[in-house]
């Protein structure tokens, strides 16, 4: 067993894992089924037991790869979350957002694909301006009395979509205690609204990208052509996320990380992931793998704690690459509903 810690999952008494387990841009798309399989049975083995997914990844594939791996494991000391929102099957008119059918067939699809009665954790993986906000939070609370989820949550919202979505679900009696935002050394927008208005709601992160798509380790150097197989290379979507950061001068300033790195005896990725848990709302940091030995590398981060001079060294190392204004958050996510 890994020496993972646990943290509370926003004001309630669920524990999960510091490090989590995602297989966003891997399972049913980037790697073969019995790498993806070696991959959770290592995080298994490190000692995690946090797992997220969603029912976009790789188009429903990445919950049935996730499912099967976790086939034979002791259902309750496991925490799986899932998410709803992006289209999937054909992408008809009513195949995505979270309308009230869209989320009652979208769970009994997740469910099925998972081989679960329940997920720990649904999360409305986009806000969706489509739908009245009551009619999917009496949705959701109707899929948690139901048994089929336990918690709520919810993925890149602003801080009044937050606000909004919890005070409805207080008013139905069910707990929205998560964000999944992105969130790195590079990627810092959360930090002046959407971190102090969860602290107050008591609704915690599960952030996404701690690494940012891989910039961090800093295996992309500048002036320098993406190492073969990279994420940067992959035309199935990796390489236009990871697009924003390939420039010279922000891959120049990653390379001043190596020496902060070191002193704190961590590989780079281990500084990314430590450097993102130290924020006390965030609850996890979710980690992808390729290869079962990135899950290692990565657990390593947990329970690492940075002193001040290290994060003021990081910090400097970086400077005008890091980006946090707050309105990234409502850029970012779609205006309208995807079809």
């Amino acid at each position: 067993m890994g020496q993972v810690k646990f943290r509370y999952l926003g004001n309630s008494g669920l524990k999960i894992s510091e490090i989590a387990y995602g297989n966003w841009l891997t399972h049913g798309s980037q790697v073969e089924a019995d790498v993806a399989t070696a991959c959770v049975r290592q995080a298994l083995e490190e000692g995690i037991t946090t797992f997220d997914t969603a029912d976009v990844y790789a188009n429903t594939k990445a919950e049935a790869v996730l499912g099967e791996a976790l086939a034979n494991e002791r259902r309750e000391s496991l925490e799986i979350f899932t998410k709803v929102y992006w289209p999937t099957g054909p992408a008809g008119p009513n195949d995505s957002g979270l309308s009230r059918k869209h989320i009652m067939e979208s769970i009994n699809g997740s469910l099925k694909r998972l081989g679960t009665d329940y997920v720990d954790l649904y999360q409305a993986h986009r806000y969706d301006t489509e739908t009245p906000l009551e009619e999917t939070m009496q949705a959701f609370a109707d899929v948690v009395r139901s048994g089929k989820a336990l918690y709520i949550g919810v993925s890149e919202w602003t801080a009044e979509q937050l606000r909004a979505g919890h005070a409805l679900a207080q008013d139905l009696g069910i707990q929205l205690i998560s964000s999944q935002p992105q969130y790195s050394m590079l990627w810092r927008v959360i930090e002046s609204e959407v971190v102090p208005t969860s602290r107050e709601l008591g609704v915690s992160q599960i952030v996404w990208s701690p690494i940012a798509q891989g910039i961090l380790t800093g295996k992309y150097k500048p002036g320098q052509a993406p190492p073969e197989g990279s994420r940067a290379t992959d035309e199935k979507g990796g390489a236009d996320m990871i697009g924003r950061w390939m420039t010279d001068d922000v891959l120049g300033r990653v390379q001043k990380l190596e020496p902060i790195a070191a002193e704190a005896g961590l590989t780079m990725a281990q500084l990314a992931v430590a450097w993102v848990l130290q924020n006390d709302n965030v609850a996890a940091a979710i980690i992808g793998a390729s290869r079962p030995e990135q899950v290692t590398d990565n657990v390593r981060a947990g329970g690492v704690e940075l002193d001040a001079s290290q994060l003021a060294a990081i910090d400097e190392a970086l400077g005008d690459a890091v980006i946090s204004d707050p309105a990234m958050t409502a850029k970012s996510a779609p205006s309208r509903r995807p079809s």
